[in-house]
């Protein structure tokens, strides 16, 4: 079993919110940018699509490899499979896999801070008050987290959605038009920029062990997948269709360059990139909590730490892994390396370990 109590257990629609959060993040503000300078035309949406297709694919991999050891994540079944060598290097990649994307969420969370709210603020006075605050909610397990998560993703789909239509005032068409004028080849490049954004899936296959339902996880899982790809497909399509591909490309955050463009006289706020950065700031907090609850319970079950500590030791690390890029360029290649690291990870480790169980599924049956 796992590391918490017998009753620390999520719904299938708390599993669902907790996926969509935990996808949902620094992507709305940068993919646009990502994926139409890969492509460079204006299909970029149509990476996004077929992308997320390829995702869901994966997404029913790792949830039938999980379902097929009930009440253990992918820290406990790899050794299994694998073996406890083997196992545990796996699970150690994922550890600091999942460590670096919480550093890196944090991070740009503080950037984005800096430079719209909080101008001249030292960067260590904003992303330590959040990495003490993910510790203490991290600190309870997954249902207090999946709780919270209930309450912040409603609110930010409901205030993007409301943005999204507001700029229809500038949207054009033509700036989507021609449609694969260059061919299919742009499109399947941008696929790179796209699985990007969907990294941080790899939290199912410890996901699915704290399920009541965990027959029902398949379920759960492709609805929490499918709310971030149509959002990330919305944003990709508005952005582009509001700005041009050139402005597009030369933003830095081209998704709130797009609210900014209008306003709203006599409304409570006229300009909604504020309240809209605020809002999304709750949401990458959200993606780092979910990533610092995965690393820790990874340590946990690996080294057989307590829980407490392992959460109390990982503090210093994500600081680290958070303050480590030294300008924003950084920031990008990082995300850029993580993206890589992500993808070999999304395919790899499901994959593998599922064509593993599959070779030794009868002398693992006769284990059980």
């Amino acid at each position: 079993m796992v590391f918490t109590r017998s009753d620390d257990k999520i719904t299938t629609k708390q599993a669902a919110v907790f996926l969509t959060n935990t996808v949902l993040g620094a992507g709305i503000l940068t993919l646009p940018r990502g994926v139409t300078k890969t492509v460079q035309t204006p299909d970029g949406w149509l990476s996004v699509l077929i992308g997320g297709c390829i995702v869901i694919l994966v997404v029913l991999v790792m949830v039938k490899l999980s379902q097929q050891f009930p009440e253990n994540t992918v820290y406990q079944y790899s050794r299994r499979i694998v073996g406890t060598i083997p196992g545990g290097c796996l699970s150690m990649l994922l550890i600091i896999y999942f460590l670096i994307i919480a550093g890196f969420e944090i991070r740009v969370l503080a950037e984005v801070t800096l430079f719209y709210l909080l101008e001249g603020t030292p960067i260590w006075a904003i992303v330590i008050p959040f990495i003490w605050t993910g510790c203490y909610l991290v600190f309870g397990g997954i249902n207090p987290i999946a709780r919270l998560y209930q309450i912040v993703l409603p609110i930010s789909l409901f205030f993007l959605l409301l943005c999204f239509v507001l700029s229809l005032r500038i949207f054009e068409i033509d700036h989507l038009r021609p449609v694969l004028s260059n061919g299919i080849l742009p499109v399947i490049k941008g696929l790179k920029s796209t699985v990007l954004v969907f990294t941080g899936c790899e939290v199912i296959m410890t996901l699915v062990a704290f399920l009541q339902h965990p027959e029902k996880a398949a379920k759960a899982m492709v609805a929490g997948i499918s709310i971030p790809w149509i959002l990330y497909f919305l944003t990709v399509f508005m952005v582009v269709g509001g700005l041009s591909v050139d402005s597009t490309v030369t933003s830095t955050w081209p998704t709130i360059n797009l609210i900014r463009t209008f306003e709203l006289p006599g409304f409570l706020f006229e300009r909604l990139e504020f309240p809209l950065l605020v809002i999304w700031m709750m949401q990458m907090f959200c993606n780092f909590c979910s990533f610092f609850f995965n690393a820790s319970l990874g340590i946990s079950q690996v080294f057989g730490l307590k829980y407490r500590y392992a959460v109390f030791g990982l503090i210093p690390v994500i600081f680290i892994s958070t303050m480590t890029p030294i300008r924003m360029t950084e920031v990008f290649s990082l995300g850029d390396a993580i993206g890589y690291m992500g993808i070999i990870l999304f395919f790899l480790v499901p994959v593998l370990l599922s064509i593993v169980f599959m070779i030794r599924k009868k002398g693992l049956k006769q284990n059980v």
